[in-house]
């Protein structure tokens, strides 16, 4: 979980902006990219959920590494 220690910056009696350590700036930056990441690999794999499928033993053959692995 991230920790966060943000400051607020006050305008006109409302907070308006706020301050973070560069530390916990760039946590968030890639927390938020991990998040994209993982909601375009979602979106890829329902988009391919009615593609037609090829179990492994056969792609080995076909690519004549059975032996190998």
């Amino acid at each position: 979980m991230l920790e966060l220690h943000p400051e607020f910056l006050i305008k006109n009696g409302k907070k308006e902006f706020v301050i973070l350590t560069y530390e916990e700036f760039m946590e968030i930056q890639t927390k938020l990219e991990d998040l994209e990441d993982l909601e375009d690999l979602r979106q890829a794999k329902n988009e391919q959920i009615n593609e037609p499928s090829i179990p492994l033993e056969e792609v080995k053959v076909m690519l004549g590494i059975d032996q190998l692995c």
